[in-house]
């Protein structure tokens, strides 16, 4: 039977995903076109050539209005979250900064609940995929709900308040829905009978966000990584992202090691930051025995 396997070892992202599925079509580039024609709001996907440790793979960007907005899933996550947390008390400089829309997006987001217009709720989630994603066939758009799904839940019980008052503060900017949505797509492209998912490697150390210090995994992607095997080691930092842990746990058959298979086609998705491991998630799609 068909199946898809996903080498975690280096964590996932949702830009990760994507660039490893998209290494598995036969065209890309036709698919990226796609993609961009769906109409999410602002949205325009590319895709670049990355070396991570001398192994080439494909690095995707999400521009939103033409500018590429460092969320959550970007793995930018020091300085970032160092950024928002310096708005959270300069409220008085937000007006300022009228011009850097889209900069501000997430950061006006931590503090200020009522601002449903930036697409940050559930509802306005379900509004952009019932609305914007018109060509999109069923099952993706009940993937893409789901997925975020996951993450509203994860986020729920991890600030202690009901899912419908949760704004996706780390995760609800434009370039989620965009990678959500694209490996939503793949994997219906893709059509594997199963997803072997390896155990996840989450980093280590510590994730400076909005609200202060967390540990790693952040609290709301340990909450959607439960029953899922998952790991640390020496590696500092945040290498699951909530967008990465929700399509995993969204898409997974099973767990565990690389099941006998004859591969077919290899696919490596690179992060954005370096380490010692090559970071990056690599699929790999082939013939694996029935049972």
């Amino acid at each position: 039977m068909k199946t898809l396997y996903l080498d975690c070892g280096m964590g996932a992202a949702g830009d990760m995903l994507t660039g490893a599925l998209l290494e598995l079509i036969p065209d890309p580039d036709a698919f990226l076109e796609k993609m961009n024609a769906l109409g999410i709001p602002g949205v325009e996907m590319k895709k670049e050539p990355s070396a991570k440790c001398g192994i080439l793979g494909t690095h995707v960007r999400v521009l939103v209005n033409g500018e590429e907005e460092h969320s959550h899933d970007h793995h930018h996550h020091h300085h970032d979250h160092e950024h928002e947390h310096d708005h959270d008390h300069e409220h008085d400089h937000e007006h300022e900064h009228e011009h850097e829309h889209e900069h501000e997006h997430e950061h006006d987001h931590d503090h200020e609940h009522g601002h449903h217009h930036h697409h940050s709720g559930m509802h306005d989630i379900e509004h952009i995929v019932n609305d914007h994603l018109a060509n999109v066939p069923q099952k993706v758009k009940e993937d893409v709900l789901a997925v975020f799904g996951l993450i509203a839940e994860a986020e729920s019980h991890a600030h202690g308040m009901p899912v419908t008052e949760i704004h996706f503060h780390e995760v609800g900017t434009m370039d989620a829905i965009a990678d959500i949505t694209a490996v939503c797509m793949l994997m219906n492209e893709i059509h594997p009978d199963e997803v072997v998912v390896s155990p996840v490697h989450v980093g280590s150390g510590q994730v400076h966000c909005a609200h202060g210090i967390l540990p790693v995994p952040a609290p709301a992607t340990a909450f959607v990584l439960k029953g899922v095997p998952i790991y640390g080691g020496d590696v500092e930092g945040e290498l699951c992202t909530p967008t990465g842990a929700a399509l995993i746990k969204h898409f997974a058959t099973r767990f565990g090691k690389m099941p006998l298979m004859r591969v077919e086609s290899i696919g490596y998705g690179m992060g954005e930051k370096d380490f010692k491991a090559a970071n990056c998630v690599r699929a790999m799609l082939g013939e694996s025995e029935e049972g």
